[in-house]
């Protein structure tokens, strides 16, 4: 890969266009050629918000630039050249004479010249409204040390200065501020009090592209029979991945009537990967046990059908970003993160040793059940197999 060259305004406009449409940057670099860290310092203080500039249309343009240069070497006047082009004749001369076309040497004018020059001297930042406004920075950065959204902060503004246009300011400035640091107007520091910890902004469009939300020929959870959701059978199951550190994770299963729950070692999150090794656990159970799944909308799930083929088991999926709608299996992961802390790489653990914790949580009573444990629960609803 490339090592310390400059990049080039083609190369800088590829990249936002390519970091736009949802391209990682890691493809981004195979893509131009360059390192990931040199992609990354490119987007970081920008936030991953791409910098945008738009030409005023009071401006001269560059079509307009280039019949001004004609009319320069057809030795026309001035103001025939103005009226040409229905601009002040002022503004035509002031062209001229800021780019070197002095009526003496009007050869010297060159219109692509003229229009870069221009652009150039045009880039006059426009400063935000919560660097010129100290109340409003104030309210607002002491609103995001409590948590609250830029969302929140926003309608609450409304709401608390409804005639008083000058302490109104939208969600998008507030993230805008926060994610582009050169604005200078809230400190680095409050972008961990909001609720996702990334620190560069993707466009929904890239968000979509990431595989979330886009299973082909997914369930809907609205779909699932109404046993499921009233817990009034066993053997409707929700589902999801625990995530280690060091791309590592764990299969996390949890029954809705018993909430027995029960972890599957999984080496990856690739799809075949994870649909086999919970095929292979589901065809274990017996068949009573054996009615549903639901699952997040996660990618590891993309051959959903392959493991609705191998079990006779259908897969429902939640809403995107709708967590609660496997309210079971997210209480379960919760508590599984006291023994799988957040930033653990569970990759090492033996799949004896989460059978060891699995037990341990299926044998622990739960209030919910009237504080029987989940295990006895199954065991009223199932007859004992071997």
């Amino acid at each position: 890969m490339s090592k310390g060259k400059g990049w080039s305004a083609a190369e800088r406009v590829d990249l936002w266009r390519r970091y736009k449409a949802g391209e990682s940057i890691r493809g981004i670099g195979l893509a131009l050629d360059r390192r990931g860290g040199s992609i990354w310092r490119q987007l970081e203080p920008f936030g991953g918000i791409a910098p945008q500039r738009r030409r005023s249309a009071r401006v001269l343009s560059l079509a307009e630039r280039e019949e001004i240069s004609r009319g320069l070497a057809a030795d026309a006047s001035i103001r025939s050249i103005a009226k040409a082009l229905g601009r002040a004749p002022s503004t035509v001369s002031r062209e001229v004479r800021r780019h070197g076309g002095q009526y003496y040497a009007r050869y010297r004018y060159r219109a692509r010249t003229a229009d870069w020059r221009a652009w150039r001297r045009a880039r006059r930042p426009k400063a935000c409204r919560l660097s010129v406004q100290p109340e409003l920075q104030s309210l607002v950065a002491g609103k995001l040390k409590l948590d609250w959204s830029p969302q929140q902060i926003s309608g609450w503004l409304k709401e608390q200065y409804p005639a008083d246009e000058s302490m109104r300011v939208s969600p998008e400035t507030i993230y805008r501020t926060l994610f582009v640091q050169a604005r200078g107007a809230l400190k680095k520091e409050l972008l961990g009090h909001l609720r996702g910890k990334r620190r560069l902004r993707r466009s929904r469009v890239a968000r979509k592209k990431d595989g979330r939300g886009q299973i082909v020929d997914a369930i809907s959870i609205r779909e699932r029979p109404a046993e499921a959701e009233d817990r009034a059978v066993p053997g409707h199951w929700e589902g999801d991945l625990l995530l280690g550190s060091n791309n590592s994770q764990i299969a996390t299963l949890v029954e809705r009537q018993s909430r027995f729950a029960t972890l599957i070692k999984v080496p990856s999150r690739d799809t075949d990967v994870v649909v086999a090794a919970l095929a292979r656990h589901i065809r274990k159970l017996p068949t009573e046990l054996r009615r549903s799944l639901t699952w997040d909308r996660g990618r590891e799930m993309k051959h959903h059908k392959d493991f609705t083929v191998a079990t006779d088991v259908k897969v429902y999926f939640c809403d995107p970003s709708s967590p609660w709608q496997r309210g079971s299996n997210e209480n379960t992961n919760g508590l599984l993160r006291q023994y799988f802390p957040k930033g653990t790489d569970i990759s090492g653990y033996s799949q004896a040793y989460l059978d060891k914790i699995a037990l341990r949580l299926n044998q622990r009573p739960r209030k919910t059940l009237g504080f029987k444990t989940p295990a006895d629960k199954l065991q009223t609803s199932v007859a004992p197999t071997d």
